[in-house]
């Protein structure tokens, strides 16, 4: 299936090169998503010396899969940041957050095919169990001094409210893939070196040198802008992960148009809706709930999005269906600034990350010219608070030793290569333990380790991306082995038919 994302398939990638030969440089930053590039953009135009590589292309990691919105609040609720941290910290939130979409206003202007708009954000309960968050965003957002509407109702075709209607006005949406190609840019013409297709294999946070199959870098700062940090981090305890799944509708004859916004409907669907246009094509975007990696079906859940699309928009075919990932701070903020090995990372944003990683972008540049930001004492990485994270790190810790127990003491699948039909995948038994196996619709089998190479978790198939994906931190790998994204460096071991028990 194609899971090319709306954003992807209507804007280009820049189109540079990879690395080619050993390096040195100031600044090395790894990960060519917002968060990296806007630091690469802010760094080069103070004159630092800079390098970026990006594994895949410009955009093609989260930032290129997300949903294009911009927003001063938070998914989870401005108000579990109240209860947590108090209202000061709530204040605060929301004017880095704020300033970080003016900041990003600025750079559109002299974009182009970005589409900043300002629009109003739509927060509302399907059901009345999920009336409580947001009457608890109501109050919140009063006490934060935020400017809010209420309504009492909602208008077709967008799901009905069952209680009070929270309007943010003045938030704003992008094309996120196009945003990133601008970032880029201005960042090649300050003068910093970006390579695409240039996957960081081993990094060595002491000396700081970064190996890729085509060159090393030896950098005095390393910046982890990949959304989760490459390698074994405690972070990872504390931060729960999650896959998310949309579809883009084209518009056509008979379709409602809900109009310019972003609307969060809350209830089992847990729908995010908007619109965009591209080319004379419009389309609404259905966002569904989130899912752990690894631990549901693909295909299942991609379903329900389309269902509840169709329910709302009409029986239109998609013309676009991806998902994204999202690794949540266990206290309700990322986590931004240098870590115990030494290194900048920007990670825990969950779906809020178009605005964090501005966010993270400005707090890092801001760091490496000498100053300490007050937001950023608030978000480094060595803060561990047991009161206000303990159930997100106790529930993260609980989804990895569930996960290792299971896999390793029960056997999910026995089956034979020779009864592996194509399109279809199995946990296959061989001579050097269980590996990975699945068969292309054209019969090609591909077979690799069973064994998450970050923290020795068994991987799970995942149909609907062709990827097997690691339940315990959300790593995830193509078929061959090769890394698609999470915290593993390495590729899954390639295993050889021979070796395998093909019966």
């Amino acid at each position: 299936m194609n899971t090319q994302s709306v954003w992807r398939g209507t804007a280009p990638s820049p189109g540079f090169g990879m690395l080619n030969g050993d390096l040195g440089t100031e600044v090395l930053i790894i990960g060519g998503g917002i968060t990296g590039l806007t630091l690469a953009m802010l760094l080069a135009r103070q004159g630092r010396q800079v390098v970026l590589i990006e594994a895949d292309e410009i955009g093609s990691g989260t930032t290129g899969h997300s949903t294009g919105n911009l927003y001063e609040t938070l998914s989870g609720g401005l108000h579990t940041i109240r209860s947590g941290w108090g209202e000061q910290v709530v204040r605060q939130v929301v004017a880095e957050r704020r300033a970080a979409i003016e900041f990003i206003e600025e750079q559109s202007r002299a974009a182009t095919g970005v589409g900043f708009r300002r629009c109003p954000l739509v927060l509302y309960a399907m059901s009345p169990s999920q009336q409580g968050f947001v009457d608890g965003e109501i109050d919140t957002l009063l006490r934060a001094g935020a400017q809010q509407e209420r309504r009492s109702s909602i208008d077709a075709p967008l799901p009905p409210a069952a209680g009070p209607v929270l309007v943010l006005p003045n938030q704003a949406q992008i094309q996120p893939q196009a945003y990133a190609t601008h970032l880029a840019r201005q960042a090649a013409a300050a003068g910093a070196s970006l390579h695409e297709h240039t996957r960081a294999l081993q990094i060595d946070a002491r000396a700081k040198i970064v190996e890729t199959a085509t060159g090393a870098i030896t950098a005095r700062e390393i910046v982890m802008a990949t959304h989760t940090p490459k390698g074994i981090r405690f972070v990872h305890a504390e931060m729960p992960v999650h896959r998310e799944y949309a579809v883009a509708l084209p518009f056509g004859a008979g379709m409602s148009d809900p109009g310019p916004g972003i609307f969060w409907a809350l209830g089992d669907e847990g729908l995010s809706i908007r619109t965009y246009d591209a080319d004379g094509q419009r389309f609404v975007i259905c966002v569904g709930r989130e899912h752990p990696p690894g631990a549901h079906n693909a295909k299942a859940a991609l379903m329900a999005v389309e269902a509840a699309a169709a329910r709302h928009f009409g029986a239109v075919q998609p013309a676009f269906r991806w998902s994204a990932q999202n690794y949540h701070g266990a206290d309700g903020l990322p986590y931004i600034g240098r870590d115990s090995t030494g290194c900048f990372i920007a990670t825990g944003f969950a779906t809020d990350g178009l605005t964090w990683g501005t966010v993270a972008a400005r707090l890092i540049a801001e760091e490496l010219s000498g100053s300490s930001p007050a937001f950023a004492s608030l978000c480094k990485p060595s803060r561990l608070s047991l009161i206000k994270g303990a159930k997100s790190i106790l529930e993260e810790v609980a989804v990895t030793a569930k996960s290792l127990v299971k896999d390793y003491l029960t056997h999910r699948q026995e089956e034979k290569l020779s009864s592996l039909a194509p399109g279809d995948s199995a946990i296959i038994d061989s001579d050097g333990g269980s590996c990975a196996a699945w068969r292309s619709p054209q019969g090609e089998l591909f077979a690799v380790s069973a064994v998450c190479t970050h923290m020795g978790c068994k991987v799970h198939w995942n149909s609907v991306e062709t990827s097997w994906d690691c339940p315990c931190h959300g790593s995830r790998f193509r078929p061959d082995g090769t890394v698609i994204e999470g915290p593993a460096l390495r590729p899954l071991a390639v295993r050889h038919p021979r070796s395998l028990k093909s019966g």
